[in-house]
Formats: structure tokens, C-alpha cells, sequence
């Protein structure tokens, strides 16, 4: 910490500081160091005489290059401050020596096992479709059966999408996985999937893609051979409603929490409060045999490396190496910069680079060995942290960490939004401004670590909220009825 409750130096490598608080001109920043000009809360000032091409360093790691020359108390950020990121790179196998985790925690949370042995933290009736032709009927049967049986399970939901029909090859086989993916989740005590009939996703074809389903709680049907399918999905649901609401919580170790972490909307307080947060929690999980999966790939270009060194061996740091190398390659086939990132939200709220993001957005992770590398579609099985495939895009990325497993997300942000995913997701709110503009959308506000709150303190208060969550409290999107899917569309559409 600075001198002055204003700024925060980060590390004392850094060649800036981050104001807490808007600074005005003439401000004292730091000893010898005044404010050239306001700057706003989340952005950064520099803290010495930075040369033009000179590495710029937050997080004691580089966010880039000086444009130009950079004086002590000027403004850093677009002005003058740019990516040094490329291409796609080669990597260098240098494992750091394995950090101490928290030991196993005591406590318990009150979940639904499954036969598996995996557990849920909610025991509800999901409807699937295979393709977007039947989307709406999806819902219409779930919204009529959610009427039907209240109280009987934890709820009646249908997970839609656009997609399913006029996809070739790895495309479509995509499609298929993560909707096989879905209808396995944990969370989820039966499942109807609604096909149509005539789509190139063929309902057959993905009951074979997923052979370990639990075919006692899971009804499949076409809408074209159905003769009322309203009222054929109302009575499959009423068959799984049957089975499911004989299911009773008990107490399950923090072991069989699987946690996905996600950034949307990010600012300059993202790397400072939310992000480290949610770090503690993961490393809580994880020392206690759980598992925490990371995802957004084209969100840690820049800060591959500290992940890298993490992995637990050769084979995992390669699998590492090979997703961050195909996305980077994925962005130049498409004639897009692999540094196409901050989106115009971050950089108002002070985030100039990719790096800069990145380095903030690993911390979600925490500080836990990097155990398993799954590809978008896939499942997490290793403890640990699981790195996943997917883009950085919210309900995408949040949608494959359903599909990986995770039971809980926690979502870090410093803009907000109201959106919500299969699993329950908590809003972390990287500022107190967010939380009290919004306390419909936010469930909790990291913002109060800037006013003084320790962290220690918070990631008490924010693991206590997970296990309530994971017991069955909703969170504020589940309240708000807002529950999304999507799927990553990379193919050609016929």
C-alpha cells in the first residue's frame, strides 16, 4: 500500500500505482509523485519516468509497452500503453515449486448425491432441446410443468438454444456434446430432451454420445412423432418428478464442491478485490480435495505462464501450452490480433491491455496445482484446478463450465449484469458502488476490502455464501427467474 489511502501499489516491482479513488491534479500519489491530471478511480498513475518501448509493470508482471514517453503522475492507460502481445509462442517447461493450500476444511454443505457419487447443490427437471426449432415448445412444457409439480423438486427448467440443425462436422459434434454434457449435470435429478425430428443433430444420435446417463431419470421424445407434445413432455416430466422428489440433501464434504470462476463486465478493481477473493475460495476447495475450473482462454494471454509453471507435470503443462497456441491460432485464422480484448467496459473502468486483464483474471484460480486440461464440451475429472477450453464470452463460457461439472459459479464483475446460467451463479461485485447501484443482480460486494474490510474477513463471509448457496439458498439470478445456455457456434451454417 501507498502512503496515501488513495493508491495501491500492488507489488513492489510495479511501475504503477492503482487509484482507489479518483485523484485529482496536484494530488500526492506517492512520496515525491504528484497527480499530472485527474485520474479516475480503477485506473493507474505512473510512479516514475517511464522511456517509450519500456515494459509497464502491474502485478510485478509487464502489461505492455510505453507508446511513449511516460512521466512520474501521468495518466497510464490507451493514451499510452499498448499490448506486447503477438502470436502464438513457445513455451518453456520451468515448474515453480508447489504452494501450501489451506488444510481440509471442517465444514459441510447440504447436497443431493448422486449415484455416481458426484454431488448436486440443486435437484431440479431440466429440458433440453437438440435444436432451436423446438426451443419455445421446450419452454412452454417446462414453464406448464413448473406450475404443475411446485414443490415437488427444486424446479422445472428449459435450457434452450438457436443451434442443432445446419451444422457439418466438428461443429455439430460440439452441439451434441455439451447438450449430452447438460443432461448429465449433477444438479439435475431428471432430464427431458426434446428433438424434433429432421435435424442434422439427431435425437439417437446424442442418447448414443452420452451412454452413462441415468436412463431412469431421463425421457426422450420428437416433437413430430408425438401426437400433443405439450402434453407427451408434461407427462415424461411428471415421470421424472416422480423419481427426483425422493431425493433428500445431506451433509457432503467442501471435497465434493466443484466450483467454475468466471470475469464479466471487469474494471481496475477486478485484479485488486473480486478476483484474489474468489482466489481464497478456490484454494479452500481445492486444499480440501475439491475442484475449481478456470476457463476464458483468450482472457489469460499474457499470464499463460504463471499457470503453466502450476501444472503438475509434463503432459499437463503441453495440454496447457496446445489450448492457449489453437486459440491464439483460432483468432489469426479469422485475421483477428490475439490481443482483440479489453472490451470498451474494461478500458472505461481501467483495464488498458490484454495482460493487464489477464493478470487479474487468473487470480480466480488461486494458487492450487493445475491438474487437468479439458477441451470445450468436455468434463472436468482431476481435482485440483481444471483448465477448460472456451471463450471469454459470459454465457458461453459459463454454460461449458456447467457442462464441465461445476455446481457453483462464481462470477466476478465490476459492471454487472443480470444474467444467469444453469448452475447457480454468484455475482461478486468488484466495487461497493456496483453492489449498491445494483442489489438486485449482486449477491456480494468484494468492494468492501478497498474500505478497510480484511481479506481474510471476506473470504470468510464469501465461503460461508457458497456453502448457503450450495445448501440450497438462490442466488439473486435465480430469484430473477434468469437462467441462460450458449453454445459456441465455430462452423460453417448450411
Amino acid at each position: 500500500m501507498s502512503d496515501l489511502s488513495a493508491t495501491l501499489v500492488i507489488d513492489p516491482r510495479d511501475d504503477v500505482a492503482v487509484a482507489l479513488r479518483p485523484v485529482a491534479a496536484g494530488d500526492r500519489v506517492a512520496d515525491g509523485v504528484v497527480a499530472a491530471r485527474d485520474i479516475p478511480a480503477g485506473h493507474k498513475v505512473a510512479l516514475r519516468a517511464i522511456a517509450a518501448g519500456e515494459p509497464v509493470r502491474k502485478f510485478g508482471w509487464p502489461i505492455g509497452r510505453a507508446t511513449q514517453a511516460i512521466a512520474p503522475g501521468a495518466h497510464v492507460h490507451s493514451h499510452n500503453l499498448a499490448t506486447a502481445l503477438a502470436g502464438v509462442e513457445t513455451y518453456a517447461y520451468e515448474p515453480a515449486p508447489a504452494e501450501t493450500l489451506p488444510p481440509p476444511s471442517p465444514a459441510t454443505f447440504q447436497g443431493y448425491r448422486r449415484a455416481d457419487g458426484r454431488v448436486g447443490v440443486r435437484n431440479e427437471i431440466w429440458v433440453l432441446c437438440t435444436v432451436g426449432c423446438v426451443a419455445r415448445t421446450a419452454q412452454k412444457i417446462a414453464e406448464a410443468a413448473d406450475r404443475r409439480f411446485r414443490g415437488r423438486v427444486d424446479g422445472v427448467h428449459a435450457l434452450t438454444h438457436p443451434l442443432g440443425c445446419s451444422q457439418l462436422g466438428g461443429d455439430l459434434d460440439a452441439t451434441r456434446t455439451m447438450i449430452a454434457a447438460l443432461a448429465g449435470h449433477p444438479n439435475a435429478g431428471g432430464v427431458l430432451i426434446l428433438g424434433l425430428g429432421c435435424e442434422s443433430n439427431q435425437l439417437q444420435a446424442l442418447l448414443d454420445a452420452a451412454p452413462d446417463l441415468d436412463r431412469s431419470r431421463l425421457r426422450a421424445f420428437t416433437a413430430q412423432s408425438a401426437g400433443d407434445e405439450i402434453e407427451e413432455g408434461l407427462a415424461a416430466v411428471g415421470e421424472l418428478v416422480a423419481v427426483a422428489e425422493h431425493d433428500r440433501r445431506e451433509p457432503c464434504p467442501v471435497s465434493d464442491l466443484v466450483l467454475g470462476v468466471k470475469c464479466g463486465g471487469s474494471d481496475g478493481f477486478s485484479g485488486l478485490t473480486a478476483n484474489p477473493l474468489v482466489g481464497r475460495i478456490a484454494d479452500q476447495v481445492c486444499g480440501s480435495g475439491g475442484t475449481t475450473i478456470l476457463t476464458e482462454i483468450p482472457e489469460i494471454f499474457g499470464a499463460e505462464r504463471l499457470l503453466m509453471a502450476r501444472a503438475t507435470d509434463r503432459e499437463v503443462f503441453e495440454d496447457v501450452a496446445a489450448v492457449v497456441n489453437d486459440f491464439k491460432g483460432y483468432f489469426l485464422s479469422h485475421g483477428e490480433p490475439v490481443s482483440e480484448n479489453p472490451s470498451p467496459g474494461n478500458i472505461e473502468g481501467g483495464i488498458t491491455t490484454l495482460e493487464e486483464k489477464s493478470l487479474g483474471a487468473v487470480q480466480k484460480g488461486g494458487r492450487g496445482p493445475v491438474t487437468e486440461v479439458v477441451r470445450y464440451g468436455g468434463q472436468a475429472h482431476a481435482r485440483g484446478v481444471v483448465l477448460l477450453e472456451a471463450p471469454g464470452n459470459d454465457a458461453v463460457s459459463s454454460t461449458a463450465l456447467t457442462a464441465a461439472g461445476a455446481t457453483v459459479i462464481l462470477f466476478t464483475t465490476g459492471r454487472g449484469t443480470p444474467l444467469g446460467f444453469p448452475a447457480p451463479t454468484l455475482k461478486i461485485a468488484t466495487n461497493s458502488g456496483l453492489a449498491q447501484r445494483k442489489p438486485r443482480w449482486i449477491d456480494f460486494d468484494a468492494g468492501r476490502i478497498v474500505a478497510g474490510e480484511s481479506v481474510e474477513a471476506a473470504a470468510d463471509r464469501l465461503m460461508d455464501l457458497v456453502l448457503a448457496t450450495a445448501s440450497g439458498q438462490p442466488t439473486r439470478a435465480e430469484e430473477n427467474g434468469e437462467r441462460e445456455i450458449a453454445l459456441w457456434k465455430r462452423g460453417v451454417t448450411l
